[in-house]
């Protein structure tokens, strides 16, 4: 129950990440800049790793629509999948590829609390290590089901929850 516990919270913590990500602008062209858009330039502004401050400066921003569209849904996704447990272990993945984007952009940021980027890596970690969709997800449910057809997506299935 606890591990539903868990992942049903950190589903939330996603969910409720996007509030303050505006779209379609996402915070681009006002001035100042506001949302998504001011948060991606504390990545340069506040440097903490140079070739994330560079992809940041030179891809990112150049192209931000597309990048904040893509964070908008890998997000949604995050928090959707792990709210209901379904392929838990991927999601899981995902989350710490997502935290380190996060951690590179804002850990130097004037007043951020560094403690939520490693406690955010820790639930991640503990997601994927225990399989928490299946306590009470819908992993858990599924997993016969996959098992017994056999086949690759089943496979697949398998291995991501």
């Amino acid at each position: 129950m606890l591990l539903a516990v868990c992942r049903v919270t950190v589903g939330l913590l996603w969910i409720q990440n996007l509030s303050w990500k505006h779209p379609p602008g996402f915070g681009n062209k006002s001035d100042p800049p506001q949302d998504l858009y001011a948060w991606t330039l504390k990545g340069v502004d506040n440097e903490v790793f140079a070739p994330w401050a560079w992809l940041v400066e030179h891809v990112i921003i150049p192209n931000f629509a597309v990048f904040a569209w893509g964070a908008f849904a890998i997000e949604a996704c995050l928090g959707a999948f792990l709210l209901v447990g379904l392929a838990t272990r991927l999601w899981a993945l995902v989350g710490l590829v997502q935290t380190t984007a996060i951690t590179f952009s804002v850990l130097n940021t004037p007043n951020e609390w560094f403690w939520s980027y490693f406690l955010m890596y820790a639930v991640h970690l503990a997601l994927l290590a225990t399989a928490a969709g299946r306590a009470y997800g819908v992993d858990g449910a599924l997993r016969p089901l996959w098992r017994q057809r056999g086949g690759r997506l089943s496979r697949i299935l398998l291995a991501a929850s």
